[in-house]
């Protein structure tokens, strides 16, 4: 990046891309010694790590290059062109209460998805049932290994070895689902492209891997969509905190709409 687009880049937007970059150089420095990914990540209440501070820390934690990079590159696109419009100080409100949002929005879905486990680890302790367990299988996003479960069911002398590892695999999702910490700006990243798409949303955008122009309030709406979809989906390996994405876009939607209508003017 030269000297000119340096100058570019506005104020809140510098200090934002800046901290980024050095927790993500802090972490791959002192990685071996401290956790810093376990220490600022996000975690759910009640879990090993947990702290309220992680609500902040988490949105200027990222665990790999592409993730930062990428979210990086779209608050350098998007936030510099919003900053102008609004100034430094209302930019960084908007950001901040985004990503708060966000992170509101991803723990209470993640806190009741690991209620809703709790629960089915529960009624699988008082009954160790196969049908159980691959109703636990299918709630928490796993493939089903339909042989063992077909071995389980016909094969009852095998109930307490199949029951006790299927405790185990219990265990070990549950405290999966609490202990794995969120990282990352996506929430506040999203909270910038919907209001992109509110402010500017004829304004066509070439993505990178469709080389067809599109209006931003279609790519927004598309992307908003998605995320729903994929989130409701909650497919095997998908690590990706969709809702937290679709909490950004929310908070950011009614934020903009309460300073359209409390504001004489927007920004």
């Amino acid at each position: 990046m030269n000297s000119r687009a340096l100058q570019s880049i506005t104020p809140a937007v510098k200090v934002i891309l800046a901290i980024n970059i050095g927790i993500f150089l802090l972490i791959n420095i002192v990685g071996e010694h401290i956790d810093l990914v376990q220490l600022l990540g996000m975690h759910l209440p009640g879990a090993d790590h947990f702290g309220v501070y992680q609500y902040v820390t988490h949105m200027f934690t990222h665990a790999g290059l592409m993730h930062v990079f990428f979210n990086m590159f779209a608050v350098f696109m998007f936030g510099c062109i919003l900053e102008r419009v609004w100034g430094s100080k209302r930019f960084l409100v908007y950001y901040f209460a985004t990503g708060l949002g966000a992170a509101l929005l991803h723990s209470f879905v993640s806190w009741y998805e690991y209620y809703q486990l709790l629960e089915m680890y529960r009624a699988f302790q008082a009954t160790p049932d196969v049908g159980l367990f691959a109703e636990f299988m299918r709630e928490a996003g796993y493939e089903l290994n339909a042989s063992a479960l077909n071995e389980w069911a016909t094969r009852p002398e095998l109930n307490a070895t199949y029951a006790l590892d299927a405790a185990r695999f219990y265990e070990r999702v549950i405290s999966e689902t609490l202990n794995v910490p969120t990282v990352g700006a996506s929430g506040a990243v999203f909270g910038l492209l919907l209001a992109f798409g509110m402010l500017f949303p004829n304004t066509e955008l070439m993505l990178m891997f469709i080389p067809i122009p599109i209006k931003a309030k279609y790519f927004v709406i598309g992307y908003g969509a998605l995320e729903l979809f994929m989130g409701i989906q909650h497919q095997t390996g998908d690590n990706v905190a969709h809702f937290a994405h679709l909490g950004g876009m929310l908070f950011g939607f009614f934020i903009i709409r309460y300073w359209n209508k409390h504001s004489k003017r927007f920004y």
